[in-house]
């Protein structure tokens, strides 16, 4: 068992689903009536402790962003259609789903750590229910409160069904250790999921009325509502609640230029797609696309840090020489020396090397040079030798300049030291900490978890299910126009056109793993698309459409059986 203390005093229970759990005991000489220490009963006893229990909540998942990002990138990309490890494609995370991915390996820390998000809101939502009427300022404050601890429970459920199917359905905050657990139906998980998510599109303030930037919205909510009932082929309910996000609440996609950079492009040009990841420009009043955006500040204590450019980037600074032999990258002067380090750039470690798929094949029809997304300022294609000591000094890499089987490894120079990066991911001269290293991997951009252009992009598969095609074509394009690229036609929309354009406009932003598994599509794309060079599909079997229940957790839970996925 493990407590995490917070800044504020609190504790929360961490650990796997059986030892989440606070030893109990019982009897008259070991009852204690504390007043001086923090006791699950008395640390929420006042507004002002569960606001910072409801903070702490904000803490837990802004880590899946951030310092647990190098796991839960395998959500993002890694694994999927979309990315395998460029760094070791052969032996690298998630590189052979049977050995990577077992009941002994692989899924116990995801299955901990959502988990851990439900038994954290339990306890809020506990403390807030159980709470005298009298504490609180109004009910409109007890609501809001209770509302956002739902969000974020349902936020953990949706993860987890969607990964394991049937699972333990856990409402209680639990002071004693359960080892009686069994799965329940996905059916019940789905069912509180929308329970707690009506209560919150109710109860959460609107737009612009949050607390803090970051704090969940009614849009937010409604946002999750619409995948939730998506996720069950609910099509209408999807289409309705993503109208409440799309029509009612002010946001809309920016289809012009702001921000804090403007005038400043660092490669020369721009668009507001660009603009929408710029240093700086989530939280602006002025963008109307962010619904739920991940607060990370370099400035604060505990303010975390994005390791995108870690995760999503070519290891340009370990290529090597020049052809005539001089050090492809000088790089920054800093502290008397050449660094080695783009600031443009940063510190990439090739962590998810996009596939084909990704970086060529869904930019075709016609749509290279006119869908903005692909443009260079947003997908860096080129590279260029940076030293002037050799006369190949800014001109283009191409490893065709080198003689042949001068390069080690050809498998290194295009999964490892150079391929298409998508600048979404990095910040360009906006590194904070570790400038030796321009960033060391890491920056302090906000993220998106919720963006409206996804919201588009759910109702479109839910209006693809009613058989709505036209209606379809008119959501994706509400996406394609602002990124000027070629309008579809109602008889293109189909399932895969839809996880195409997501791929466009979301990759390293949605949860790809969540998006497959859910549409039980996962072994099928990752065998058609997923290019690894040294194991083509990953070794996927049909049977890892759903994740496997931790072994550990099922031989902790001795009083009952925790079946295990079929295929494990």
């Amino acid at each position: 068992m493990k407590k995490i203390i917070t800044k504020s005093g609190k504790f929360f229970i961490a650990g796997s689903l059986s030892f989440l759990l606070l030893n109990a005991c019982s009897g008259d000489l070991l009852e204690e009536n504390p007043k001086d220490f923090l006791t699950p009963e008395n640390a929420y006893s006042k507004p002002a402790y569960i606001e910072q229990g409801i903070v702490g909540l904000h803490q837990h998942v802004r880590l899946w962003w951030t310092e647990n990002a190098p796991n839960t990138t395998i959500m993002f990309t890694l694994g999927t259609d979309l990315s395998y490890q460029g760094e070791n494609p052969g032996g690298g995370t998630m590189s052979n789903y049977v050995s990577n991915l077992s009941p002994t390996s692989g899924s116990g820390a995801f299955w901990n750590n959502f988990y851990s998000c439900v038994q954290k809101a339990n306890v809020l939502i506990n403390a807030i229910t159980n709470s005298d009427d009298d504490i609180w300022l109004n009910q409109d404050e007890k609501n809001m409160m209770l509302a956002e601890a739902m969000f974020f429970r349902a936020f953990a459920y949706r993860n987890l069904v969607v990964l394991f199917g049937d699972i333990p359905l856990v409402t209680e905050a639990f002071d004693y250790v359960k080892t009686d657990f069994v799965r329940a139906p996905k059916a019940e998980i789905y069912a509180l999921m929308e329970s707690d998510l009506a209560f919150a599109t109710q109860y959460l303030p609107v737009r612009g009325k949050e607390k803090a930037s970051g704090r969940i919205t009614q849009g937010a909510a409604w946002h999750l509502l619409s995948e939730t009932h998506l996720i069950q082929s609910e099509f209408q309910e999807c289409v309705t609640a993503a109208s409440h996000v799309i029509d009612n609440y002010g946001y809309a996609l920016m289809n012009h230029r702001f921000g804090t950079k403007l005038g400043k492009d660092i490669f020369g040009s721009g668009d507001p797609y660009f603009d929408l990841f710029g240093y700086g420009n989530h939280n602006l009043p002025e963008n109307t696309e962010g619904i739920w955006v991940i607060q990370i500040d370099p400035n604060i204590t505990g303010g975390d840090a994005y390791p995108g450019e870690r995760m999503y980037g070519a290891a340009y600074f370990r290529m090597g020489n020049t052809p005539d032999g001089f050090l492809a990258f000088r790089g920054e002067f800093s502290d008397g020396i050449y660094t080695g380090y783009s600031d443009t750039l940063g510190r990439p470690v090739s962590w998810n090397r996009p596939t084909s798929y990704v970086l060529y094949d869904i930019w075709g029809g016609g749509n290279w040079d006119k869908d903005q997304r692909n443009a260079e300022h947003n997908i860096k294609r080129t590279y260029y030798f940076d030293n002037p000591a050799s006369k190949y000094h800014g001109k283009k890499i191409e490893w065709s300049l080198y003689k042949p089987g001068e390069r080690v490894s050809p498998l290194d120079d295009t999964c490892h030291y150079l391929f298409p990066y998508f600048m979404k991911v990095a910040a360009p001269l906006e590194h904070f900490t570790d400038l030796a290293r321009s960033g060391g991997g890491v920056n302090h951009k906000d993220v998106y978890a919720f963006r409206l252009a996804e919201t588009y992009l759910i109702r479109a598969e839910a209006y693809l299910g009613l058989s709505m095609k036209d209606k379809a074509a008119d959501d994706i394009n509400v996406v394609r126009n602002r990124a000027q690229a070629m309008p579809v036609k109602p008889d293109e929309v189909t399932m895969d056109y839809i996880l195409d354009e997501r791929t466009r406009e979301l990759y390293t932003e949605e949860w790809r793993m969540i998006t497959l598994m859910r549409m039980g599509k996962l072994a099928e794309r990752v065998r058609k698309y997923n290019d690894n060079p040294l194991r083509p599909g990953l070794n996927i079997q049909d049977y890892h459409n759903l994740w496997p229940i931790p072994q550990s957790e099922i031989d902790r839970n001795v009083d009952r059986i925790l079946e295990q996925n079929p295929g494990y």
